[in-house]
Order: C-alpha cells, then sequence, then structure tokens
C-alpha cells in the first residue's frame, strides 16, 4: 500500500499541534507556512486546562509548563482596581490541569516535534480535488498529491477560500492591542481583567518574570501606525490603575505592540471532501473566553484520534466535524455573550459581575471539563 501523504497549511498552534499528533503515525506530513521564519514571537496567550489535558496526550505539557507561568486565579476589575469578582481556577477545573500563561513563541517552541520539518514562505495557490487525490500548488512554483489537506492557516485561510467555503471572516467591532513586557506588576496575582467604559486592559503573567497584556477597545476598524504606538496605547488606557501603568512603562518599544482588528467567522466550515479544516480557519470567534488556542489544540487531538480509528480519511472527518461541532458552538456562543456583558454600560456590568460572576464563570467554563 502506497504512503498516506498529508499536508499541513499553517504553522501556528493549530498546526504545529497536528504535527505533533500525528508524528508517530505512519503518514508522510508536510507543514508550510506562509511566514517567512521562524522567530515569529508574537505576544502571549493562556492554554487553559482543557488544552493542557489535550497537550499530555501529545507530550508536550511538561515542556509547556516549564516554560510559562502557573495561574491560579482569575479576577475582574473596574478600571481603577477595585474588585469585581474573583475566580479560583482550581475550584472550576479541579483535576482538569494546570492554568498556563505563556508567551507565544514558547509555546510554539514547545510544541515543534523533533526537527522542524515546516517549509517557511510558502503559501498554497490552489486546491483542487479529483479521484480521491488533493492537488495543491504552491507560491514557489512547485506542486504536490496529498491524501489528505488540513488548512490550520488561521481566520483569513486560503485552504478554506480556495477548497471548503463558508463564511468570510466579520469585524467584531473591537481593536486590539497585544504585547509583552519584562515586568511582573506588583499585585499581580493571576489573571485580571481591568474594565473601562468601552476598552479593558487584560493582565496574565507569562513566565520568566515576563507578563503578557492586553488592550481593548471597542470602535470602528481602524489603522494603527507603528510610530508612536506606545504612547497613544497609554493614552486610550490612562485612567486605568497602577498595575497596567506599571505594564505600559515597561513595553521596550512602539515595534513589540502588535494591533489587529478583533475578526470572527460568522460561521463554522469543517471539511470539504479530503479538505478539513482546523483551528480559526475552522471557526474564529470572539477572544473573550481566551479559548480560540485551546479550541485548536483540541481540534488537532481529536482528528488525529479519527483518522487513526475511522476506516478512512472521508469518515474520518465527519466524526472529526460530528464530535467537534457541539463543543465549538458552546465556546462561539458563550464568547460572544462574555462580549456583550463587558460592552454594556459600565454600571449594569460591574453590578452583574459583583452579583454572579463567579457563579457565571464556572457555568461557563464547566463544560469544558469533560474530555473533548
Amino acid at each position: 500500500m502506497s504512503t498516506v501523504r498529508v499536508l499541513i497549511v499553517g504553522g501556528g498552534i493549530a498546526g504545529l499541534s497536528l504535527n505533533l499528533a500525528l508524528r508517530d503515525s505512519p503518514w508522510h506530513v508536510d507543514l508550510v507556512e506562509r511566514d517567512t521564519g521562524q522567530n515569529r514571537s508574537g505576544a502571549g496567550l493562556a492554554v487553559q486546562p482543557n488544552a493542557m489535558r489535550a497537550l499530555r496526550r501529545l507530550g508536550a505539557s511538561a515542556a509547556v509548563e516549564r516554560a510559562g507561568a502557573v495561574i491560579d486565579r482569575f479576577g475582574y476589575r473596574d478600571q481603577r482596581g477595585a474588585r469585581l469578582c474573583d475566580i479560583d481556577l482550581g475550584d472550576v477545573w479541579s483535576e482538569v490541569g494546570p492554568f498556563i500563561g505563556i508567551t507565544r513563541g514558547a509555546l510554539h517552541n514547545a510544541l515543534r516535534a523533533g526537527p522542524d520539518r515546516c517549509r517557511f514562505g510558502t503559501s498554497v495557490t490552489s486546491v483542487t480535488q479529483q479521484d480521491g487525490r488533493v492537488s495543491v500548488s504552491f507560491d514557489d512554483a512547485t506542486a504536490a498529491e496529498y491524501d489528505l489537506v488540513v488548512g490550520a492557516d488561521g481566520v483569513n485561510s486560503d485552504v478554506r477560500r480556495l477548497a471548503v467555503g463558508g463564511p468570510a471572516p466579520a469585524y467584531g467591532g473591537q481593536m486590539a492591542w497585544r504585547s509583552l513586557a519584562p515586568v511582573s506588576p506588583g499585585s499581580l496575582d493571576g489573571v485580571q481583567f481591568w474594565l473601562g467604559a468601552g476598552r479593558f486592559f487584560g493582565l496574565c503573567p507569562a513566565g520568566e518574570g515576563t507578563t503578557y497584556g492586553f488592550g481593548n477597545l471597542t470602535c470602528p476598524r481602524l489603522h494603527e501606525p507603528t510610530a508612536g504606538r506606545i504612547g497613544r496605547l497609554r493614552e486610550r488606557f490612562a485612567g486605568f490603575g497602577a498595575p497596567v501603568q506599571e505594564y505600559l512603562a515597561a513595553v521596550p518599544r512602539d515595534a513589540d505592540i502588535h494591533c489587529s482588528p478583533i475578526e470572527w467567522l460568522p460561521g463554522t466550515a469543517w471539511y470539504s471532501g479530503r479538505v478539513a479544516l482546523i483551528g480559526d480557519a475552522a471557526h474564529a470567534m470572539s477572544p473573550m473566553m481566551g479559548q480560540g488556542g485551546c479550541m485548536a489544540i483540541e481540534d488537532a487531538l481529536v482528528l488525529a484520534d479519527e483518522l487513526g480509528r475511522a476506516p478512512d480519511i472521508p469518515a474520518a472527518l465527519a466524526a472529526y466535524a460530528q464530535r467537534r461541532r457541539p463543543r465549538v458552538d458552546w465556546v462561539r456562543e458563550q464568547s460572544q455573550a462574555l462580549t456583550e456583558l463587558v460592552q454594556l454600560p459600565a454600571r449594569i456590568r460591574d453590578r452583574a459581575l459583583r452579583d454572579r460572576g463567579t457563579c457565571a464563570f464556572h457555568d461557563r467554563y464547566h463544560p469544558l471539563t469533560a474530555p473533548p
């Protein structure tokens, strides 16, 4: 029997996780990434316990835990620092796994399985299916045939556009500024969301004395020049409390702040024929639950599971979509509901968080304590 050939398009969290999940399979796996190099540090993220459980299966959880910071608490504050609610994450997640704050670069390194086989600076230009094979052309004038192609190439997925279809990304009404700073603000004892009027600022320990900061502003889509970015960000969040100011004062350079619109997919798209989607390519959502990367890791694990047990690739893709759809739909719905909550007038939002923020947090995440 000829070797099964798989192409993974996208060398981010989703693609690297799937590459890791398939490392012991007898299949030949190619991985391509449109960016031009491996030094794509990005900013940070939280690898929540449901994703850490998946990474245990993939053999990468210990490396992720070593590279990041274990986080025990999650809190909401008003913009001056008054407590709205505090959550003990151990009470929410029990024995599922640790909650880890980590830089994106460190997570990528932990997910790389042995020698890096990724072809950087390579984009897909066409995807054609015929007679149980997928023909792919690349922008370096090469082409190849595969038994399975997996689009792990993000919200603006070329694979989705070329071979699967589905909704185009929509602007979520928010701009985000993400960065890392070599500081641990004195009162930061976990993840904190500082909520203002039409904006919030989040702080998350990311390991080795580094903090991940993310500012979010509800506004029309805008173009944010790099020059002067730190100064403008400090002005936008000038009324926020001391830990936010300490963080912003420690961001080294304008170029260290990544600014982008929050985009999401109004619907999901899972597969067509022998082309599958995982991560944001399939179901980009509001980031308010911090589960985008976590869902991508789970997608990779579940897809690899089904490929290993189904009688053929089409059956595996159907089973993959059936398993993932309800869980992803829940996270998408809850993320959108949380977005709507934080955009309420401050008086109403803050009262809701004081009255039942802890209970709502438990209800929101409890379904994810079950295996995917």
